[in-house]
Formats: structure tokens, sequence, C-alpha cells
């Protein structure tokens, strides 16, 4: 951590804050806004955190942001993310030698593959220089933050959580949200896909308490690589080595059977009793609404070690942008290589950061034949996290760059038929809060490899328009109308509900000679002349087997929030919202710089 902080000083990308701040709200809300500047603004170092409910001042600096940019994403893996997808697909092609000189460069690539394996050392390393245990266990001395006004309490943000199967063989690294009970008890955020989980099912088979150790901080690479999807059984440690060219050096933890970086800032270890489930969250997640109430497994901590010269690293999260845009971004790219082993004739694949990566992926691919397509998004569903993604849209090798959103949108609906759309369905995220039900719902393809001949419709004025919607749906509110250029130009429509919005959308059948994609969202807490957080919020709210509408060429989309009106049991969250109060305290100590006009874009 310290490296750390030196290289984004060196590289003017760290801003030092000196204020006496609050681990409760205040911290988090100013790290929230400096993500949402042009390129993510800079990394954040509070050096005078403090616990205003317990009067508690923290020796420790808290770190924030450190992803938060394409530049220092660079910076902190030591090279272009490029180059490493670069080596990751030179290992998945490498061919048996055909003669001595192959045979000769082969192994010196081999030879440097050694360094990608974790070195196992003995006694103690940095991160073992204070040991608590027994009553001297207290996660309250560390400065864990409560970002959220509705938050269950505090959540580790950045641990990496190391877990190991039953008979040892297999040890996993995965970054879980890890909310803070009491001193000595922490509840554990692994999802039923994750590989932790299925660990988890070992133990409680077998009737015995999992062992986990939590590391915080030392290189930030070990952070991300605990987001890196791996398949299942794979160290992700791993990539530390491939990326560095150093192995990952690691030590035994105090009280637990595992091993951990022995240059980390903190290690919580513990053991979870498998027959313990408990209540964790609500918890503000980057889906940017509330994840509510579940049981999950509770970790009983046994030891806390820490480094005497520490430093606390969190992220926070919340509506796009984020710095997990940042971090999606390099995993993207560098994994790249591993899908095309599942689907190699994908070209390009990106994942827009406001429709927060699992519910929208846009893709390119070269097919080769009629429903080619259909089979890709049946490849996407099934393969490892890429699972999890609700809506999918691909287009052929002849489309313009996925990232180009203007273009790539008229080239999707100059060839988009209703016919275009594939419509499944499967597991989910379990942050999802859509779906009728939980982990499984509708998932939305649209085939945009194969241009369609479509008339263009009839357009009119955005007022005169509106003025037709108006008397058909009383309830309609406002209205703007997107690509009008194209065939099938997308009309969004605020409304206040008082029906279901199918009905909504029969009535509008009658105009069908002047829309084509017709998109409803609630008034409240929408801007329709903001396609950026309209992206966020119908890709959220929308299960396609319930929300989406055909009549003839028009196309109807529900975006709006489900309740009683949708026949929607589950509890519907609220979105992730900062406490005025404290911004309002922030600005008045001069700290918070956030241009207004960034605040009502991003929807703080």
């Amino acid at each position: 951590m310290q490296k750390t902080i030196n290289l984004l000083k060196k590289n003017d990308e760290l801003k030092v804050i000196e204020d006496e701040l609050d681990i409760y709200l205040e911290i988090p809300h100013l790290a929230y806004a400096q993500v949402k500047k042009q390129d993510g603004g800079k990394a954040l170092l509070f050096t005078n955190a403090v616990d205003k409910k317990s009067g508690t001042k923290f020796e420790e600096p808290v770190l924030m942001n450190v992803f938060g940019s394409y530049k220092r994403c660079e910076l902190l893996f030591g090279r272009t993310i490029e180059s490493v997808a670069d080596e990751i697909t030179k290992l998945l092609h490498m061919k048996p030698p055909s003669g001595f000189m192959d045979k000769i460069s082969m192994a010196g690539e081999l030879f440097s593959l050694k360094n990608i394996f974790p070195k196992r050392l003995k006694g103690k390393g940095a991160c073992q220089e204070i040991v608590y245990l027994d009553d001297a266990i207290d996660l309250s001395k560390i400065p864990v933050l409560t970002t959220w006004e509705q938050d269950g309490g505090p959540f580790i943000t950045m641990g990496q959580v190391y877990t190991q199967s039953l008979d040892g063989e297999m040890v996993n690294l995965g970054m879980y949200r890890l909310q803070v009970y009491d001193k000595n008890h922490l509840g554990m955020h692994w999802q039923i896909h994750k590989d932790s989980s299925h660990f988890f099912d070992q133990y409680q088979k077998a009737g015995k308490k999992m062992p986990v150790s939590i590391a915080i901080g030392g290189n930030p690479l070990y952070t991300w690589c605990a987001t890196a999807p791996l398949p299942y059984g794979v160290n992700e440690l791993l990539m530390y080595g491939l990326i560095t060219k150093t192995p990952a050096r690691i030590v035994k933890s105090i009280t637990t059977p595992l091993y951990v970086p022995e240059d980390v800032d903190y290690v919580i270890e513990g053991w979870v009793d498998t027959d313990e489930l408990k209540i964790e969250g609500p918890f503000g997640d980057h889906t940017g609404y509330y994840t509510l109430e579940e049981p999950y497994p509770v970790m009983q901590v046994s030891a806390i070690t820490t480094k005497k010269n520490r430093v606390y690293l969190a992220t926070v999260v919340g509506k796009p942008p984020l710095e997990y845009k940042y971090m999606g971004w390099a995993t993207g790219k560098i994994f790249f290589p591993l899908l095309k082993t599942t689907v190699p004739d994908l070209v390009d694949y990106h994942m827009p950061e406001n429709a927060g990566f699992h519910n929208l992926i846009l893709a390119k691919m070269q097919p080769h034949y009629k429903g080619h397509a259909k089979q890709f998004m049946h490849a996407f569903w099934g393969a490892g996290q890429m699972s999890f993604v609700k809506h999918a849209v691909f287009v052929d090798e002849k489309g313009p760059k996925l990232e180009n959103y203007e273009a790539l949108a008229s080239y999707v609906l100059d060839r988009f038929t209703p016919k275009s759309m594939f419509i499944s369905e499967g597991i989910l995220d379990a942050l999802d809060h859509s779906s009728p039900d939980t982990l499984v719902g509708g998932k939305l393809g649209i085939d945009a490899t194969a241009a369609h001949k479509v008339e263009a419709p009839q357009l009119l004025g955005d007022e005169e328009l509106l003025e037709k919607v108006k008397e058909l749906i009383p309830e309609a509110v406002n209205l703007q109308q997107y690509m009008r250029r194209t065939k099938n130009p997308i009309t969004v429509i605020s409304v206040n509900k008082t029906k279901n919005v199918k009905e909504y959308f029969d009535e509008l059948v009658a105009l069908s000679t002047n829309i084509r994609v017709v998109v409803f969202v609630d008034e409240a807490k929408n801007d329709v002349s903001n396609p950026y957080m309209l992206v966020w919020r119908v890709t959220n709210n929308m299960d396609a087997l319930r929300d989406v509408f055909v009549s003839g060429l028009m196309v109807g989309i529900d975006g709006t929030n489900k309740n009683q009106l949708d026949g929607f049991t589950r509890r519907w969250p609220d979105d992730v919202d900062c406490t005025a109060s404290v911004v309002e305290s922030l600005k008045h100590k001069g700290i918070w710089d956030l241009d207004e006009k960034l605040y009502k874009e991003f929807q703080l």
C-alpha cells in the first residue's frame, strides 16, 4: 500500500484529504463523488478518519478509488492491459514444438511460467507484525465504512476472501462484501454460485466448521485477482504471478490453515459454523439499488493481524459510474481470450458500465449460418459468470465499434424487427431485484447479425406525439424520442403508473404508425432526456419474460418499478441515494467539489 501511495503521488493520481471525516457516510460519500468526475477523478487518501459515534480516531489512513481510472489501472498492473490479454492468448495457443529451435523457445516460455505459482514462506509475514487474539479481537478498531444510510451496518468492501475445499486440494480467492456485526463476527455474502459457497457445502455435509482468512490491502493486484472470473478450482493468485512475473509470497494464517500474501495490511481469520445463518444487509450495491436482507453464513473471528504501518483499502458502490467500471474494463480485456475458447467465432464484446455489466452485453461475432447468433446466446448464458447476463445484443463483424454507442444503436435499430428478439429464462445474479422469483428470470437476446427490411414509421415531433399519447394514457407525463433517423426510433414515456404497463402499451397500438420501440419508466426519479441513467434504470428493472410486449412491428418495454399492479410479490428495493445532510456538511467544510451538473446527471 505504501508503494502504491508513492506511485500514485509520483504520477499526480492521488489527492490527500487531511480533514477529520467520519467513517459513517462522510468518507464514502466523498469517494462516490470523486469517481463521477471526468476520467474517474483521483485516488483519495483520507489521513484523519474517525468514528464520531464511538469517539475513535484511527491511526491508519483510508485509501479509496485506487483503480478508478484507465490510467491508474495500468499503473497498478505495471503494464498495458492488452499485453496481459496477449500473453493469455499465447498460452492458450501454445503448440508442441516441431524442431530444436521451437523447443528452445518453448523452454524459455515455460521457464518463465514458474513465477506464476504462489511461493509459500516459512515464519511470519509483514502482515503479522501485530497479532490480536481472544478478548483483544475487535473489528471496530479497523476503519470499516458505512456507505449508505440504509446499510445494515459497516461493510468491508475490498476484502480478499481466502477459502479452501474440505480436502485442502483447492483454494479460492474471491471478493465478497462482509458485514461487521460486532467485535468478532462477520456476515459472509458469498452467493450460491460462487466457489466459496461450493466449499461451504462440502463443510456443511461433513458437519465441520469452515476456515476463512480475509486480507485487506497489500498490492492492489491481489484485490483485482479476487474478482477474476477463473474456472472453478483455479487459484486466482496465479494471475498475480502472470501479470507481475513474480510469485505471490504467501504465509500461513495464525489460526487457520489458509495462506495469504505476506505483505497485506490486515488479515482477519476465523471459522464459519455451517449450521448458523444470520440476516445480512441491506446494502447499497453496485446495481444502484439496495440489496435486501437475506440469511448468510457467519464467521467468528479467531485472530486479527496487521502491519504496524497499515493502510485500509476500500471502495464505494452505488449508481454508475463507479471504480468497478475500470476494474471491469481490465477484466473484460484480459479474459477475452478465455471466453473465445467457449465461443471461437466471437470477435469482440463490451459490457457498458451504466448497465451494471451483468445487465447488458454487446457482442460482435462472425455468423456462419442461420441461427448462429442464437446459438451464441446459449453459449454466453452457460459460460461461467456470463451466465448472469440478462440482455445480449449481437452484431456481425461488419458492425461498428462496440464502444461507439451512437453508431452501434443505429446499426442495430436499422436491422431490427420483433423477430430479432430471443427471450429465454435462466439464472440471475442474487443482486437482481426485478424477476418474480429470486435467482431465476427472463433473458433477452437481440440478433442484429442479419438485416431485416423495415419501413420507417411516420415521425411526429415530441410535443405532438406526447399530446396524442396523453389522449390514450392520461397518466403519461413526459416523452422523448431517440434515434429518430433509424427505422426503429425509441420513444421513452414517463408515467405516474396506476395500472399494469401492458395496458398502456395496448392503448398505444393505435399509434403504431408513429411508434416502433416504446419504453415506459416511472415519472418519479427518472429524466427522459438522460439516456445514460435510463439505460441503468431499464436494464435493472426489466424481466424479459414479463416486461417485453409485441404488437406487429411495435415493441414495448416496461422499465418501471414493479408492485402489486404487476402481480409482483417481492419487496422492491430503494435507489441508492446520497444523504443530503452529509453532502451539505461536506460542502460546508469546503471539500465537496463535484459539479452540480454531474450530481444531477448521475442522479446522486
